[in-house]
């Protein structure tokens, strides 16, 4: 994205001081002070007396799906099963012939009791290949003729007669489901994200792709409709472990890191994410462990090595231990200075036992992490209770544990598993359904701005409004302080989005 002309932004408040100004040049900001002080410049844009804060950071996010979901087939509001039913009949009898596409069923709480079944979809979709994720896009229900597409997939884990997959069938069918979007399709739903991204005053959001996600083409793609206009800044992720190739694509085309969604393991709703004891609802099963931890060591060996940021998904407490046990071997290998170097990263890292955050800490790594989902799930009586019991449940997202012991945080969407959402995510981290358990306003506003910046490694030595760090600025309606919105749990509405010193919108 090159820097646009310099621009003056008058008549703001930052922070809790009014009548304030910003100036822009080459894309940076050159200068900050008294409104009344502020130099000439070639563009003005008039503040009016509105909140001006740095743009939001959204720390993980599928952009493709999430276009999809917009534009699309969103399941997330139905409450019930013949809800689910009845809007993949109508989402048939609207949309083009092709995959049907949807997203974001949850059976927790469905009066009918279970979730959606491929005799259910089949009924809907006829001969018509079909692809549900359920809300944590780590299940899905899928219909005959996509089965009937993946050779192969009725022998892989996960697999069941009903439709509903986990483990690697699922992977399978969504890697066919999403290799079957048109390219009109996907340039269609990638837009879409970008143009709620910046609507909601994001500035940059973290990409986080793979081979079991997107696809390289779907990456490139992203990253090259982001390079050819003004729009939100796409840092792009790509999680495939290094022995199978993985750093190659991070180098061709100047990825930030080698991870982000490298699955260790699932997610809890769908009883995927590895734990150290079995789920209290389902104690037949602990969730599984996708790779041996050898392969986790040479990963985190050769990102180090190479001086690559190296990401891993790790919900369940035994995966966080896992992750850790690897970058642990490679820290006795290569010192803990070249590891921290890194500022290697842990997806959603729910479940850290003490002595994992203090590892994290020690070895400078970075907590990305998702407030919505506790939101979601978390507290005495919600998902996370069925799945784990109580007092595990108590336990997940430990946010403030992670802040206190000097971990940084960053925070994101995981878009479509919960919508983009910053202000709500802020919000969401204050007031965590776990008492103690959620950040101080301002470190929770900090993780969704600079947050973003420091976990790509990408951050201005002042913090996100100094001069140097760049212009990638936001304009709140509102017209209140920050910590009037943030005490006030207010979500106010984006006036202005600024990106590199360009004003979209």
């Amino acid at each position: 994205m090159s820097a646009a002309p310099d621009l003056l932004i008058t008549d703001v408040t930052v922070g809790d001081r009014r009548g304030r100004a910003v100036h822009a040049v080459g894309g940076r900001i050159a200068w900050l002070g008294d409104a009344a002080d502020a130099p000439t410049a070639g563009r003005a844009l008039a503040g009016e007396g509105a909140l001006l804060t740095p743009a939001f950071v959204d720390a993980h996010v599928h952009a493709t799906a999430t276009g999809l979901a917009l534009t699309g087939l969103d399941l997330h509001s139905r409450s019930s099963l013949a809800a689910a039913v009845a809007a993949v009949a109508d989402a048939v009898r609207s949309a083009p012939p092709g995959i049907v596409l949807g997203t974001g069923w949850d059976e927790t709480g469905w009066p009918e009791g279970r979730g959606l079944t491929r005799a259910d979809l089949d009924a809907v979709v006829g001969d018509r290949p079909a692809y549900l994720a359920r809300v944590d896009v780590h299940s899905a229900t899928v219909s005959t003729a996509l089965l009937d597409r993946v050779p192969g997939i009725r022998e892989l884990p996960g697999f069941s007669p009903d439709g509903q997959l986990r483990l690697d069938a699922h992977h399978a069918a969504r890697q066919a489901a999403y290799g079957a979007v048109t390219g009109p399709q996907r340039a269609a739903a990638q837009a879409a994200a970008l143009a709620e991204a910046a609507r909601l005053g994001i500035g940059t959001v973290h990409e986080m792709a793979g081979p079991e996600v997107s696809s390289a083409e779907d990456l490139r793609a992203l990253l090259a409709l982001a390079g050819e206009r003004p729009g939100p800044r796409v840092v792009g992720y790509w999680g495939e472990l290094a022995e199978r190739g993985g750093l190659d694509l991070v180098r061709e085309l100047g990825l930030a890191g080698a991870g982000g969604d490298l699955f260790c393991d699932g997610a809890l709703g769908s009883h995927t994410a590895a734990l150290g004891s079995p789920y209290r609802d389902r104690p037949d099963t602990s969730g599984a462990l996708r790779f041996d931890t050898a392969s986790l060591v040479h990963h985190v060996r050769a990102c180090t090595g190479a001086g690559v940021q190296a990401g891993f998904h790790c919900i369940g407490d035994a995966a966080v231990a896992q992750v850790l046990d690897a970058v642990g071997a490679v820290v006795e290998e290569l010192g803990a200075a070249a590891v921290r170097a890194c500022r290697h990263r842990l997806e959603h890292v729910e479940m850290p036992s003490p002595d994992a955050v203090e590892a994290m800490r020690a070895w400078g790594m970075v907590a990305s992490v998702q407030p919505a989902f506790d939101a979601a799930w978390g507290g005495d009586a919600g998902m996370y209770a069925e799945r784990l019991g109580v007092e595990r449940a108590l336990a997940t997202n430990p946010f403030a544990d992670l802040a206190d012991a000097g971990v940084a945080l960053a925070l994101g969407s995981d878009a479509p598993v919960t919508p983009m959402d910053p202000w709500g995510g802020v919000h969401a981290a204050v007031d965590h359904r776990t008492p103690g358990a959620g950040l101080r306003p301002f470190d929770a506003f900090d993780a969704a701005t600079h947050g973003g910046w420091h976990a790509a490694r990408a951050e201005a030595a002042a913090g996100p409004l100094s001069v140097g760090a760049p212009a990638d600025l936001a304009l709140w309606a509102t017209g209140a302080t920050l910590s009037g919105a943030l005490e006030g749990r207010e979500r106010p509405g984006c006036r202005a989005l600024v990106v590199a010193g360009e004003p979209l919108q």
